[in-house]
């Protein structure tokens, strides 16, 4: 099935200071409680390569952009709109290609069986490619880019082995359209990208690293701005 689903309403979701509200309550059930939105982005222009059947063109000009904890939701102004869920989101980056700053992602689409395969469709596609375009792009991918870090490191690939090298988990692509965060002095995360670091660094234990520093995966900074959720994908 495609990586992006359609959808005609926005899902239920809660802000983050309401979140910690219905936690302190002891609700009867936590798993009744909607997903955090992380981020809201107005003013927002998509594009799908291939396609998205059921989504067209005039649906992709204009529209909000929400980053909720348990998946990314775009919705149009015509209406329509999709949602991804993030472990088929297998990377995201910041392309500060001077005509279309942008969010670059790579989805991950399940080829469907030989006996679903419609006779005139040989090619089948295992990998969608989304583009999301913010109007303010020089106020928003980072504040984008964070948000969605911060919710796919919630969302581990669950076919990743305890001893598969984590390190191709965060790709830095050096001289290249992508920007990466180095970890420079005069660099600095923001609250979202510190929440996102200290996220991993709990959950993340490198057996090899005896001082047990927690500057990152393996000695590399966690909030690269290249990020890949599969860690078999190389650039």
């Amino acid at each position: 099935m495609p990586s992006a689903t359609l959808i005609a309403a926005l899902p239920a979701f809660v802000s983050p200071d309401a979140h910690r509200e219905l936690v302190a309550s002891t609700p009867a059930s936590f798993s009744d409680i909607p997903p955090v939105l992380r981020h809201k982005e107005d003013n927002v222009a998509v594009s799908l390569a291939p396609p998205l059947d059921g989504f067209s063109e005039q649906d992709s000009t204009q529209g909000s952009l929400y980053v909720l904890e348990s998946a990314l939701v775009f919705m149009s102004s015509t209406g329509r709109g999709f949602q991804i869920e993030y472990p088929a989101i297998t990377l995201h980056a910041i392309s500060r290609a001077q005509s279309r700053p942008s969010i670059y992602c790579q989805l991950d689409e399940a080829s469907p069986t030989a006996a679903d395969v419609p006779p005139d469709q040989d090619d089948m596609f295992d990998m969608r490619e989304l583009n999301i375009v913010p109007q303010n792009h020089a106020a928003s991918l980072d504040n984008i880019f964070e948000a969605m870090s911060l919710c796919a490191s919630l969302h581990p690939d669950p076919n990743m082995s305890d001893d598969e090298d984590m390190d191709d988990a965060f790709i830095a692509t050096g001289d290249s359209a992508f920007d990466t965060f180095t970890g420079d002095e005069d660099q600095e995360l923001s609250e979202v990208g510190r929440a996102a670091l200290d996220h991993l660094e709990s959950i993340i234990y490198n057996p090899f690293d005896r001082s047990q520093q927690s500057n990152g995966v393996n000695g590399n900074d966690v909030a690269d701005e290249q990020h890949s959720d599969d860690p078999e994908t190389k650039e």
